[in-house]
C-alpha cells in the first residue's frame, strides 16, 4: 500500500515539475511554481515591510548616487523587464555592506554598502548582479524548490517514513541539492550582471576590483562548499573570463552616448 502511494506521488510530483520546467537566460533548467504576478505581490510585501522595519538614509548626497546609477542600470534592460515592473530604489540606513532586488522591481542599498564600492561601476556591479536575480526569476526558483522539498518532507511522515529516513532527505536536500543550486543562481547573476552594467555604460574591470575589496573586508569565510556563495577567487576568475566581451559592450554603449556619470 505505501509502495503504490509513494509511486502515485512520485508521478504527481514529477508532473508537477515538468509543467513547471523553463529555462534561465543562462539556459539552466528552472522549476518554478508561481506566477511572475505572485512574484511580485510577494516582493512588494516584503520591500514594504523592510522600509517599516530598518531606518532609511536621509542622506540626500547618497539617495541621489545610487539612484542615479539605479537609473543607468534599469534603462539597460530590455523592454520587457524595463517595463513590466515598477522600479524603485530605497537606501536603508544600515551599515551592512548589501544590497538586494526583489522580484517587481524593488531593489535595496544598505548604505554601508558605500564603504566598500569606492565608485559608480563598483556600485553599479553589486547592483546589477541583484538585478541578474530578479532576471533569472531565482527568488520563484528558490520559492519553488522550498515547496517542493517541505512537500516531500510531509509525504515521507504520512507514508511512515523512519525518522532517520526523513533526516536523511531533509538534510540531503538542503545540502546536496539546494546550496550548490544558490551557488549555481550567484554565478548566473554575476554572468547577468556584468553584461548589465556593461550595457549601462560601466566600466566591467571594476566588478573584479569590488571584490577584491570585499574579500579585504570579508574576515573569515565558511567553507566554499557549504557556502550559498562561490568565494571571491571563485568569483573573479568567472569575472575575468567573461571581461572580453563585456568590455566590447561597454564600449558600445559609450560610443552611442551612455555614459554615466554619477558622484558618490
Amino acid at each position: 500500500m505505501r509502495s503504490t502511494l509513494l509511486l502515485k506521488f512520485s508521478f504527481s510530483l514529477g508532473a508537477i515539475m515538468l509543467a513547471s520546467c523553463v529555462s534561465s537566460p543562462m539556459d539552466r533548467r528552472q522549476v518554478m511554481l508561481y506566477s511572475e504576478a505572485e512574484m511580485a505581490a510577494q516582493g512588494e510585501q516584503s520591500y514594504r515591510q523592510m522600509q517599516t522595519e530598518i531606518p532609511i538614509s536621509d542622506n540626500a548626497r547618497e539617495k541621489q548616487f545610487v539612484q542615479c546609477v539605479a537609473n543607468y542600470v534599469v534603462n539597460a534592460l530590455d523592454p520587457g523587464p524595463r517595463n513590466n515592473n515598477e522600479w524603485e530604489v530605497t537606501v536603508f540606513d544600515n551599515e551592512q555592506a548589501n544590497a538586494f532586488a526583489l522580484p517587481g522591481g524593488k531593489i535595496g542599498v544598505y548604505n554601508g554598502l558605500l564603504s566598500v564600492t569606492w565608485n559608480q561601476h563598483q556600485l553599479a556591479a553589486v547592483m546589477a548582479h541583484e538585478v541578474g536575480h530578479v532576471l533569472a526569476n531565482h527568488s520563484n526558483e528558490r520559492a519553488s524548490q522550498s515547496t517542493l522539498r517541505n512537500v516531500g518532507v510531509a509525504a515521507a511522515q504520512i507514508l511512515g517514513a523512519s525518522e532517520t529516513t526523513i533526516e536523511i532527505l531533509d538534510v540531503g536536500t538542503k545540502y546536496g541539492l539546494f546550496l550548490p543550486f544558490n551557488r549555481t543562481q550567484e554565478t548566473e547573476a554575476d554572468s547577468i550582471g556584468i553584461m548589465l552594467m556593461a550595457n549601462a555604460g560601466f566600466d566591467p574591470e571594476e566588478s573584479i576590483k569590488l571584490w577584491q575589496n570585499m574579500s579585504a573586508e570579508g574576515g573569515a569565510r565558511p567553507p566554499e562548499l557549504l557556502s550559498t556563495h562561490p568565494s571571491p577567487s571563485s568569483r573573479m576568475g568567472e569575472l575575468a573570463s567573461l571581461m572580453d566581451h563585456a568590455n566590447g559592450l561597454r564600449l558600445a554603449a559609450n560610443n552611442s552616448g551612455v555614459n554615466p556619470d554619477c558622484t558618490p
